[in-house]
């Protein structure tokens, strides 16, 4: 699918606000509520648009400690590599996973409540998992940026 100069307007101020109302976004992008609707729908239907989330805040929710953890396997043919991503989507405080290209194999997003709960995370979950040669981590002290999605030039 090809994108327009709206298209791009209509993505940008979605992922900027996903709770911005069909008229306003209408509005905001020079069409009636109508098309501008339309164009959503088929946004979403070719899959430029895969959801809508809200960006929550994890040390008000209890998840202060954030990780990144680099994993290093023991096998990089395909089953292995399906079989710890597997694994890792089974870790609801693994976030994010990522497979990776050099020494290291994935890196993983991490959060935790306290540094005792990422330890029983890491002992009990990560390094003991099948496959796993490797895992070096390091802690979080401050994030000074953190933006979701893409950047998008809308013209």
């Amino acid at each position: 699918m090809s994108f327009d100069r709206i298209d791009r307007q209509i993505l940008s101020l979605l992922q900027e606000n996903g709770r911005i109302t069909n008229v306003e976004l209408a509005e905001r992008v020079g069409l009636t509520a109508p098309p501008c609707l339309r164009r959503v729908r088929a946004l979403e239907e070719a899959g430029a648009i895969r959801g809508y989330h809200a960006e929550l805040d994890a040390a008000q929710l209890g998840f202060p400690i954030t990780v990144f953890a680099m994993v290093s396997l023991r096998s990089q043919a395909e089953q292995d590599l399906a079989a710890f991503e597997d694994h890792v989507a089974g870790i609801p405080e693994i976030r994010e996973c990522h497979m990776l290209n050099g020494e290291i194999d994935f890196i993983l997003k991490i959060v935790a409540s306290d540094l005792k709960s990422f330890q029983d995370i890491l002992t009990t979950h990560l390094t003991p998992a099948p496959n796993v040669t490797s895992v070096k981590t390091s802690l979080t002290i401050r994030t000074s940026k953190e933006a979701s999605g893409i950047p998008i030039v809308a013209d």
